[in-house]
């Protein structure tokens, strides 16, 4: 294998080629933990790499067949059920350290923490779903600019495993008691089992990848990434290119896995974000339009496994409308085939596409 051919094992790892089809809740197992901050794109990194609408996706998050919070960075991920606990307890720790000094500075230890966890508790017991605000009022948390008290609050109760997401009301997230979501488990997870699992999960759904690329997709010391991929490293592949070692799901290699393909992908898709260098995908000329320096990631053209453009929608009435800008000049046909990727997208939310 030679560098350029990365992306295309990586779009097979990510299940972008759509020819087992799988449940959302299916995907989001596959993957671990899929970021998932930006909530409406988060919903199409799945429907793009399953058959499902956007309302059957909604409601696999709103009946808790998929959890939505706040684990290993400190950003929103999808998560499964069945992997919510044992994940919780091993990246929580970390993630609570990087914000120790932030909440801190708002008065915040883990007495008050305690106390708040308690009372949040009280509050959504028996199935009761509130949305931040609700919450904070109920804490007399006032609500106030530059105080992040309530964003400090939330994220504490969610790596404390108190809470993750409840049923969308209209369009504004809840929060719910997590035991009352995903019962606890009997058993637990030693670190390393933990971390070990966690380890070749990733690389089985984003191989090939280097430790780094685990390290800062779990948020891990690379010593840390590397000590458990000792461990695992006869259950996977591992290949050598310009001198970077990296590993893989055994038999991905054995795959053609070249085939041609459109993907209209969303902000924050796995298939950049989760890799710390990122140029298997794009030529880095065009990052500055990819990505901004501040972690911003828009959705994305890509064809083949390369990135050649990005796009953006915007609802109307009876629509939704597509507006593209590809990186270099593109001839009218070839945009017209382009454009056959957008379909899917189509079929995603039910209701028609205007591309400009």
């Amino acid at each position: 294998m030679i560098h350029s051919e990365i992306s295309h094992h990586r779009m097979a790892s990510q299940k972008l080629y759509q020819e087992n089809q799988c449940s959302p809740q299916e995907i989001v197992h596959h993957f671990g933990a899929m970021q998932a901050q930006d909530y409406a794109m988060a919903k199409w990194a799945i429907g793009s790499r399953c058959n499902s609408s956007e309302k059957e996706i909604e409601e696999a998050v709103n009946s808790g067949k998929i959890i939505r919070t706040h684990i290993l960075r400190p950003t929103w991920h999808f998560v499964s059920p069945d992997d919510i606990y044992w994940m919780l307890e091993l990246s929580a720790p970390q993630v609570k350290r990087l914000f120790a000094t932030m909440a801190k500075q708002h008065g915040f230890d883990e007495k008050k923490f305690g106390q708040v966890n308690s009372a949040i508790e009280k509050l959504l017991a028996g199935n009761n779903h509130l949305t931040r605000d609700e919450i904070m009022k109920e804490l007399n948390i006032e609500k106030s600019t530059g105080d992040l008290s309530p964003v400090i609050v939330m994220m504490n109760a969610e790596l404390d495993g108190l809470v993750c997401n409840g049923k969308m009301k209209g369009k504004q997230i809840t929060y719910a008691l997590l035991e009352e979501r995903v019962p606890r488990p009997k058993t637990k997870l030693s670190k390393e089992e933990a971390l070990a699992k966690l380890a070749l999960r990733y690389f089985e759904s984003h191989g090939p990848a280097t430790v780094s690329d685990f390290s800062w997709w779990s948020g891990f010391p690379v010593t840390i990434c590397k000590k458990t991929l000792n461990a695992i490293e006869l259950q996977l592949n591992q290949i050598t290119i310009d001198n970077q070692q990296y590993w893989l799901k055994k038999g991905l290699l054995d795959e053609d896995n070249f085939r041609e393909s459109v993907h209209f992908l969303p902000a924050f898709d796995e298939i950049l974000i989760s890799y710390k260098t990122r140029e298997a995908s794009f030529n880095t000329e065009h990052q500055s339009k990819v990505f901004t320096n501040n972690g911003i990631f828009k959705p994305i053209i890509l064809e083949n496994g390369k990135v050649i453009g990005i796009w953006k929608r915007t609802f109307k009435k009876d629509h939704a409308k597509i507006e593209t800008e590809f990186f270099n000049e593109t001839e009218i046909s070839k945009k017209h085939i382009i454009f056959e990727g957008i379909k899917s997208f189509e079929k995603y939310l039910e209701t028609k596409i205007i591309i400009e």
